[in-house]
Order: C-alpha cells, then structure tokens, then sequence
C-alpha cells in the first residue's frame, strides 16, 4: 500500500511539474545565450561495439566529455576531457583533461602566459569498471595504430626546472675555476622533456628523459623517441625501445638535429633524416638514415653524395618519410641546393633596398609568389631508395614536381601530373591545364602520358590505371599503367555526368566517384542520382549499379565509407549508402551490392539530416547524427539494418524553454520561369492572419539545407536565423540562378518574384522586409538596392562594388589575381574587361550609387583576404557623398569572415539593433545616430539605444 502511494505522489508530482513546464512561457533566443549552446563533438565507438565516446562542448567555457557503455546504456561524464580514444582491444579508453576556463582566464588578466599557465592531465579509464588513473602536466600521449597494451605520453617541464631556468645564471659565478671546467655545458635552447611508456594492463612505466619526439610501431612492438641535447655528455640521439624485451637501444647519437622519424608496417625498419650543422647555419646538409631490428645497426642511405641524386640537389629536411606496404622501398623528400648568398656587413638594414619585382614573365605573380614563400622554401621532391637493391631514384623533378604512388606503393609505376607549363595562365584559364608522366620505377624512365587535360589525373589503388575526370568532353577516362589507349569510359551513356546545375561561364565539374573495387577491377563514379560500374579497360559495358532507383526516385546516391582504412571496395561487399531526396529533402540510408544484382534497399529516410554515420570495426553496430532545424544534430545508434534506432545525446535540452520555429520547402518560378525552390522560415506559433517583418538571406542555392540544425551562435558575416526567427521575424532564403554576364539581374529574377509570391500569401509585411547576405550574397544586394526600394534596410557584408576595379585587384589571402573569378566563376560575366565593359559596368552598383534610397549597413574588415577592403570603402564613399544612410563596420585585423569571438558578439549586436531599428521601430543605437568617434575608440562602443530627443546629444567618453 505504501508503495502505490509513494507512486501516486511521484507521479501526481511528475504531473505538476510537466504542467507547469507546459505553462511557463518560452523565452525568444538572445543574444546572451550563445556561450552556453553546446556542440557535440569527437564520437567515436569502440572497436567492439560496446562503448561509445563524445565531447558536449559549450561555445564558450568547460565542457564534458561522456563515455556510454552499450550494454547497461549507464554513461560517465568527465570534466574538461577532450582528445578521447579507445585503444583497440577496447579495454580502454584514454584522454586529456584541459586546466579550468575561469582559471586560465584569471591568470591571462594578470598578464600570465606560456609556462605559467595550467597545463592539461591524462587519464586511463579503465572500461570494465570505469576506474580512473591520472597523470599531471601531459603535452601528448599515442597509442599503437593497431596494437594493444601500451600507451606512451609526454610530459611537459617539470615546475622546479621551469623556476630554475628562470634564475639569472650570470649571478651565480662564484665558483671555483676547477668546478667550471668538470661541469658540462648545459644547452639553453634545450626543449626535450620526459616521455613514459606505460604498460596498461600492469601499470608498469619507463621513463626517458630528454624527448622531443616520438613514435608507436603499427603493432606497439616498438617505441622510437628523439633525445634533446642537454650537455656535452649528453647528446642528442635516435632511441628505440623493444615493448617485447623491455629494453633501450640507442640508434644514434651526436648529431645537432634528427627529424622525420618513421617506421614500416612491421615496426621493424625506422628511417629518419638528421644534420650535424648547427641550427643557425645558411644552409644545414641532411641524410637520411635507416635502422633495423635485425641487425640493430646505423646505415646512411643517402646525403649529398648519394648515387641518383641530381647534381647539386640535397635530402630534405621537410620531407614525408614512408616506408611501402611491404617494406622494401622508402620514399623521402630531396631539394635543389639552395643559393648561398654572402652578407653585406657594410651596409646598415636602413640603408638596403626593398622591393618586389613583377615581370610578365613571372610563371606567378609576385603576391603568390610572396604569400608561397615558406611552402617553396620546404618544399621536397619525392625520391625513392629500394632497400633491397641499394638504388635511389629521384622520381620528382623541377619538371614534374608532384609525383602521386599507388595505395600500398608497391607498384612498378608512378604517376607524375605538372602544371608547370601553364603557371602563367593561373588567375584566368580554369581549370588549369596539366600533364602527366608515368614514372617507371624499375627503369627510371618517365613517358607523357596527357598533354593538357583539365582533370586530376590520379593513379587506381594497385597502380594499373590512370583515371580522371575530363572537364572538356565531361567524361570518365582511364588508361593502363602498362601502355594503352586513353579510353572514354562514360562517353556512350545517356546520363551526365557533369553537374547539371552548374551555372558558371567555364567547364563545369563531376559528381565524383566513390572508390575502386578490388585489384583495380572497376572504378565506381556517380552521376547525379546513381552509381555507376566502370570496367576500365572499356571491354565491358558500364553497369548502373544502383539500377537507377536513385533518378526514378529523386534520390542522389552516395556510398558511405565505413572502414577509415579502405584501400578498395571488396568484391563482395554490401553497399551502404546515403539517399537525399533532391525535390523532397528528406534524407537517409540505403543498402545495395557491388556484385549482386538488387535495387537498393531503403533503410531509413524521414525529414531529417543524417551525417557522421560510423561502424565499429568488429561489430554490426554504428553510430550517427540525426537532426533538423528545430533539433541539434544528436548522436543515435542502431545496427547495419536501422531497425533499432536509439537517441544518445541530448546535447542541448535547454532549447526546450525557447521560442525556436518551423522551416517550409517553397517553389515558385524566376521571372524567365525557371523553376525555383527556397526555404521559408516561420516563428513558432505562426498566426497566417498577422503580418511579419521578414528578412531576405541568400548566397546562391541553400534549400539542400532544408532540414540542417542551425546553432544559436554569433554571427561572422551572416544573420542568425534562429535568433531571427525566435524574434518573430520571417526568414526567406531563395535559390538563385544564374545567367552568364548577368550576375545582378539575375538575382533579382530569382529572388523578387518569391518575395512577391510570399507578401500575396498575407502574412508578409511588405512594408517592413530587409535584405542580408555576406561576400557573393553582400554583392547581390548591393546591386539590388540600385534595381529597387522594396525593401526597407539592407545588409551588405563584403560587397564587390565596383567590378571594373576589382577585376585587376588581388586576391591578398591567396595572392591569386582577381580576374579569373569575373571571367570564369562566380561573378559570371564570360569575358575579360576589354572584351565585355558594359556588362562590368551594369553589373557594378558603385555606377548607380544615386538611386539607392535603402538605409544600408556594410561591413568590410581591413585585413580580408578574399575581398579587397577598398570594394566596401568606394561603395560607402560615394553613397556618403550623396548623403544616403550608410554605415560601415570595419574590424581591425580581421579577415573576410569574422574569426575572433569578441567581434563575432559584437557584429550580432549590430545587425539585431540595425534591422529591429528599421523593421520593428526600436530605438537607435548610438554608433547608428551619432557613430563612435576614434578618439573615444575602444572605449566606448555606442551599443546603447537613444530615443529621438537624446540624439542630438554628444556621445562621451
């Protein structure tokens, strides 16, 4: 009796508090929320299938992260845990601990930094019971790629000796001259710190002192570290350590520096490259070197005297060391000796000239030239060194720089693809033609093999074919890596397989491809909807393997990789894949065969957005994120058959208690009838009878995103349509396309018939729409206020203005001229300034800069990259001469899109206070009504709202 009424009480109570949870109004979304939104990050699923990992992460502060077991669904929470792995017997699981938000930022405000701040922990948990061990002050940790039982981690300095190399060494010279000499000298520059290795199972460690570097075997049977210099006696060196006989063996010892150290498959052979040049020397000489277990001896393979090294070329410190699949060759990276010029020690740095040097002939211009300067400086050529004959080969040359090997580069056969020729067109012929060579890896022999193609030509997994994609003929071609026939293996089909929405003036591009069977036997490439069986030697007739159920259904199938490692698809293997339905926008997973003929098998499909879908290597069981406008992307679980869909996470349950909204697939059609479709976005609880203010946010086509998640967060460029939208604002976002030549004009065809279409439904008040987009969306609307006063404020962010100027301006960020973009790309115009100036002219709003009667917000920063600032500073100052509302917000030192947090808050604010102004009728801020003096900059920001009569006051300090 006791317990039915216990029960009672529980759930008369559980009755009360949903009730009133039901009662309590929702708040709309603020600006104040954004720190605490969480995003969930890192999933991961043990390799048994048993446990799960993930980070829920706040935007700004500490977040947790949760380890779940599969089998009683309890999970455990870990504060600050972040960088989380499973080992591979699943036995446990490891991470570090971040030092405290609040700490952290405490110590900064007292000027802290560096080795005074907190550093992070590790922790081992063990999985069977959940017990935690913890380490203090770990910079790193590794475990084995595929073995198990070890874990290796790095400690950062010690407190005591980051207080003793603080001391003033020059204060304690009291000492007896007998004492300074039998002391060794200690390397100030020295940065190595403690390395443990520890055994997981047994808890047993072993230290080494001095690392700077380290490495795991594949299996874990061998642990290779780099040692510091610490002092004369004690040098710096290679060192291995036996997981099998628990035992140290130097490798080599000596030299100033040792880089690059890897190993084979087996964990058996190591190769490393390492100089006896001081650091600060002009030019430091490398070789490589190799060790194996075997004969556990040092051998140098190759410096500057190597047989098979160009004259006057060098082994290069900055290349990637890999040893084949099968251990018998190394691949290393070598460079042209570079040009040692003597210092002028006559002339002061004020006295020598500075300058660059443009010329027509320049393969680069000089901004990409410049802004390439440090990639050319470590930039190595490929070469390769068969461990079994003694040979070296280069394979890269200043000819043929980029050099591409099989999947397990066991091959006889090496694809080299160059640009090089063509260099001096990059700005404006694109795609960029290229050649390509096949290397003979036997022989040393290189023979063209494509002359010009617009594609990236790439080699099969074994090696036994060259294929790509031709931009020219819009088809899929292979040829054998043995000699043969370029083949067109897609030219006889029906389907394209180029993107057919694809809109820009130049060669539109595919749709991709989803691997290689196995032993190179067929490469599988989509078309829009399908997937297609290609046999590359074009004996056999190309199969649709998705039997065209994606184009009879809308769907566009995608093969979903579950094993990270895949070199190939097996033979025989289940296809698993995704299906986004391209008129509905529903989206989900689907089953199909790479040798059984079947239709694919729908698994799951709903009004959601599936992403992230992972496997666990040894079970039936995955993971995913499932969400949709209204819901955070949380991690679900079911098995390979979707029958048994479990929610995770409830990353963010405070949503529950805000105003959110509903989004709505809309179609309508462009003034010249193209069919269109956009997104509607509506405040929750929409009334059809009352009118609302809506905003207009568009780039080129979004309604794919149709049921993506959108966070609550400060904006870099763009408005929050969430925020918006839980502000009773309406959100539409069209679709647009395009005209070749008539970029602007065609905006305004997409956009303004589905604005109309809208405000005739009733809800809409017309008098009260606003514009906003940011980079390509901010051009658009620049020029659309010149075209029409529909709407009563705008938002530009980063507009191209003035395309006449723009054309012979930089790209800073890339250092790439502007001009291919207005001839070939985004801009859409077709032609150079000199053959279309008309068309630049009627697509610049800075020439109509008078008929614009739209209050309008820019923001351009002075450090972006992409578009040039001065685009935002000439529109601005002709609509400032011509006493129009405009405002420009400027961000020191930032880029096109806003980085830093602070500024992204701050622009949020902005935006919100500059549309409620103009659509709402609230008040002004300061920085709108009387702007921020620079005088007062950084000190006052203007944020506050004035009323009308307070506008006439001065603002103060």
């Amino acid at each position: 009796m006791k317990k039915l009424l216990c029960l009672a009480v529980f759930f008369s109570a559980s009755l009360l508090q949903a009730e009133a949870q039901q009662q309590t109004p929702k708040k709309p979304l603020s600006h104040d929320v954004y720190d605490s939104w969480n995003s969930l990050e890192g999933d991961k699923i043990s390799n048994n299938g048993q446990f799960v990992l993930y980070n829920i992460d706040p935007q700004e502060g500490d977040g947790d992260l949760y380890i779940r077991s599969m089998v009683n669904n309890a999970a455990a929470k870990y504060n600050r845990g972040t960088k989380a792995r499973f080992t591979n017997d699943s036995q446990f699981a490891v991470f570090q601990i971040k030092p405290e938000h609040q700490k952290v930022r405490a110590l900064k405000l007292k000027k802290k930094k560096g080795d005074d701040l907190p550093k992070d922990s590790l922790a081992i948990v063990k999985l069977v019971d959940m017990s935690v061990v913890k380490m203090p002050r770990v910079k790193s940790y590794k475990l084995p790629k595929e073995g198990s039982g070890w874990l290796a981690y790095h400690l950062e300095k010690p407190l005591a000796e980051k207080k003793e190399a603080k001391k003033d060494t020059a204060a304690v010279s009291e000492k007896k001259v007998e004492t300074k000499k039998s002391t060794p000298k200690k390397n100030k520059d020295a940065k190595g710190t403690e390395l443990v290795l520890r055994n997981l199972n047994t808890g047993q460690e072993h230290r080494f002192s001095r690392v700077v570097d380290y490495i795991f075997s594949e299996q874990g049977n061998m642990l290779y570290f780099v040692k510091d210099e610490l002092d004369s006696l004690h040098h710096a060196g290679v060192f291995a350590f036996s997981t099998s006989e628990l035992k140290e063996m130097p490798i080599d010892t000596g030299k100033v520096t040792y880089k690059g150290i890897t190993t084979d498959k087996t964990g058996n052979q190591l190769a490393y490259v390492a100089s006896a040049d001081t650091v600060g020397a002009d030019i430091r000489y490398f070789g490589l070197n190799y060790w194996n277990t075997k004969n556990r001896r040092n051998q140098l393979l190759a410096d500057t005297a190597a047989k098979g090294l160009p004259q006057k070329w060098m082994v290069s410190e900055h290349g990637n060391l890999t040893f084949s699949e099968d251990g018998k060759r190394l691949f290393f990276g070598t460079f042209p000796r570079p040009v040692r010029y003597e210092k002028d020690t006559t002339q002061l740095d004020e006295d020598k000239v500075s300058l660059d040097i443009w010329t027509y002939k320049d393969p680069l211009i000089q901004p990409m030239q410049l802004k390439q300067n440090d990639q050319e400086l470590k930039r190595s050529f490929l070469a390769m060194y068969d461990l079994k004959s003694g040979k070296m080969q280069q394979l890269a040359t200043l000819e043929m720089p980029d050099v591409y090997l099989d999947a397990y580069k066991t091959g006889d056969v090496a694809l080299a693809v160059s640009d090089e020729k063509y260099k001096i067109t990059i700005g404006y012929d694109t795609p960029t033609r290229k050649d390509a060579y096949l290397i003979d890896l036997k022989k040393g022999t290189a023979k063209q093999v494509l002359k010009e193609t617009r594609g990236n030509p790439r080699l099969s997994p074994m090696g036994k074919y060259v294929y790509w994609y031709e931009p020219m003929d819009s088809s899929w071609h292979a040829l054998s890596a043995r000699g043969g026939a370029n083949i067109n293996l897609t030219k006889k089909l029906a389907v394209p397989f180029y993107d057919v929405d694809f809109d820009m003036p130049m060669l539109p591009d595919d749709y991709g491809f989803a691997g290689w069977v196995e032993d190179d036997s067929y490469l599988l490439v989509y078309d829009q909807h399908d997937i297609w069986k290609l046999d590359p030697t074009g004996k056999k007739a190309a199969v649709n393997l998705t039997d065209s159920y994606g184009r009879q259904n809308n769907l566009r199938l995608r093969y979903e990789k579950l094993d990270p490692e895949e070199k190939f698809i097996p033979a025989n293997a289940d296809l698993y894949l995704s299906g986004f339905n391209i008129r509905t926008k529903a989206d989900g997973y689907y089953k199909d065969y790479v040798s059984k003929e079947a239709k694919p098998e729908k698994l799951i499909s709903s009004d959601h957005a599936y992403t992230s879908l992972s496997k666990a290597k040894d079970e039936q069981l995955v993971t995913f994120r499932r969400g949709d406008f209204r819901n955070y992307n949380d991690l679900y679980t079911s098995n390979l058959g979707f029958a048994n869909v479990e929610k995770l996470t409830d990353a963010n349950p405070q949503a529950a208690a805000y105003k959110w909204g509903t989004v709505e697939l809309m179609d309508w059609k462009s003034t010249d009838g193209v069919p269109l479709q956009g997104l509607l976005y509506k405040p929750e609880n929409f009334d059809p009878k009352k009118k609302y203010p809506m905003m207009v946010y568009f780039y080129e086509r979004s309604s794919d995103r149709m049921h993506a998640h959108r966070t609550p967060a400060p904006s870099a460029s763009t408005i929050n349509i969430p925020l918006f939208v839980s502000n009773d604002y309406l959100v539409f976002v069209p679709d647009i396309v395009y005209k070749d030549g008539y970029p602007g004009e065609s905006a305004m065809d997409c956009i303004i018939p589905g604005v109309q279409l809208l405000v005739q439904q009733g809800f809409v008040d017309d008098k009260n729409m606003a514009l906003q987009g940011q980079s390509w969306g901010g051009y658009q609307i620049a020029y659309m206020v010149t075209r029409t006063n529909l709407f009563k404020a705008a938002m530009a962010g980063a507009p191209v203005s003035n395309m006449t100027s723009a054309y012979g301006g930089i790209r800073w960020g890339t250092g790439l001229s502007r001009q291919f973009q207005y001839e070939r790309t985004q801009s859409r115009i077709g032609g150079t300034l000199w053959e279309k100036p008309l068309q630049f002219i009627e697509n610049s709003p800075l020439f109509f800069a008078d008929r614009v009667e739209t209050p309008l917000l820019i923001m351009h920063n002075d450090n972006d990259g992409a578009v040039p600032w001065y685009q935002g500073i000439e529109y601005f100052m002709a609509l400032r001469r011509l006493n129009k509302p405009v405002w420009m917000l400027v961000y020191n030192g930032e880029d096109h899109n806003l980085m830093q947090r602070k500024n992204r808050k701050d622009l949020s604010v902005r935006m919100s206070q500059f549309f409620d102004h103009y659509l709402k009728g609230a008040p002004a801020p300061v920085w709108m009504q009387q702007g921020v003096p620079s005088v007062i900059k950084g000190k006052n920001f203007g944020l506050e709202l004035v009323s009308e009569p307070e506008v006439a006051g001065e603002l103060q300090e």
